[in-house]
């Protein structure tokens, strides 16, 4: 049984689905591998680690016929005329955005796991690509604040005057918030926090930030650890009370998501207009509205004196660490799906388990998936 690493083609992505670490574990499996020649450039892994690791080096279309195709965004139109009837892809498939990817994928008899849809169970956190790409997301965004903000995070004292520490904001406290919360107090930042789930304030506090708290007459805490949408007038009272706070900041790090709906506005242009000039917002909401109605997706720009950083990839920022999680985590999910019997691998079936089952967009020429309304 053959499992294929074809090259990314989505613009600007520089992460792989394997590297040479999890070429070796898949190949002790039983498993053979090959990878689209060039396929670890972006992420600084060369055709002769994967050589060495023990796998073969081949062609796109190859690699997209294998019997197991890893990739890291959901496979294109045209990749999928590659595939095999029987196939099996994983991959994050991007569910938020109606296509026609899935309707093909079943067209075409491959069955499709989509890695966002793994449960937040125990048993799953080594497989959990969306926690392992948050962590690396939330670390990033504060080192872009800092290239872009032109002042010191923490406080500096020299023969030529001191500098007081920078005050950072951070928006949204789950993985990536979490990490910028850390991230930026290890820079030697003031810290302070803010998250519509209540439940989160020791988890910022331990980390050393103030959490910053509101009545807003309700929880913002949804299924799944996840937060849900507030109500038209809770939005309303938390956009007033957080706009005297946002002035206050030097930097917002931003992260505020609910899942399948447009992010969250929490920094108005009042907010904006109220900084000082040459502060910095960092939204990581951008590929999805942004918190900021001033925030452009995949562009760095400046408005009323602040600068608003779009970047909607961070991860492809950090290619190698990102890879290396990615694929860690694939090869955990791999090693659910498939069993050595007297010296030859198989797949198990898919629906005996939660995690698989899950997971388990298209199965047998047909679409499992189904939009939550």
């Amino acid at each position: 049984m053959k499992v294929g690493i074809p090259i990314e083609v989505l613009g600007g992505e520089t992460r792989v689905a394997a590297t040479p670490e999890t070429v070796k574990k898949l190949r002790a499996l039983g498993l053979s591998v090959l990878v689209e020649h060039n396929a670890g450039l972006g992420s600084h892994f060369t055709d002769e680690a994967y050589h060495q690791a023990g796998a073969e080096i081949g062609d796109k279309e190859r690699a997209l016929g294998s019997d197991i195709v890893l990739k890291v965004h959901k496979p294109e139109p045209v990749e999928i005329e590659h595939m095999k009837n029987g196939a099996v892809v994983l991959s994050m498939m991007g569910l938020c955005h109606a296509d026609d990817t899935l309707s093909l994928l079943a067209g075409k008899g491959v069955d499709a796991f989509a890695l966002e849809m793994i449960p937040r169970i125990s048993r799953a956190q080594a497989m959990d690509v969306l926690s392992s790409q948050s962590n690396i997301a939330g670390y990033r965004a504060v080192l872009e604040a800092a290239r872009l903000y032109g002042r010191f995070f923490p406080m500096m004292m020299t023969s030529a005057g001191s500098a007081k520490p920078t005050r950072v904001v951070v928006l949204g406290a789950g993985v990536a918030g979490l990490q910028a919360i850390a991230t930026a107090r290890r820079l030697g930042a003031q810290v302070s926090a803010y998250d519509v789930r209540p439940e989160v304030k020791e988890q910022i506090m331990s980390l050393g930030a103030k959490f910053i708290e509101f009545d807003l007459g309700e929880s913002g805490a949804g299924a799944g650890g996840y937060a849900r949408q507030l109500s038209a007038e809770a939005q309303s009272r938390q956009q007033q009370l957080l706009t005297d706070e946002l002035k206050k900041a030097d930097i917002i790090i931003s992260t505020a998501l609910i899942p399948c709906r447009p992010a969250p506005v929490l920094i108005t242009e009042q907010a904006v207009e109220g900084m000082h000039q040459g502060s910095v917002i960092v939204d990581m909401a951008a590929a999805t509205g942004g918190n900021c109605p001033l925030t452009e997706a995949n562009k760095t720009v400046t408005k009323h004196g602040v600068i608003l950083c779009g970047i909607t990839n961070f991860p492809a920022l950090m290619p190698s660490d990102a890879s290396a999680f990615y694929a860690r985590n694939l090869f955990n999910f791999v090693t659910l799906m498939v069993t050595t019997t007297e010296g030859q691998v198989r797949m198990k079936d898919y629906l005996e388990d939660e995690i698989t089952a899950s997971s388990l967009v298209t199965y047998k020429g047909a679409v499992r998936f189904k939009e939550k309304k």
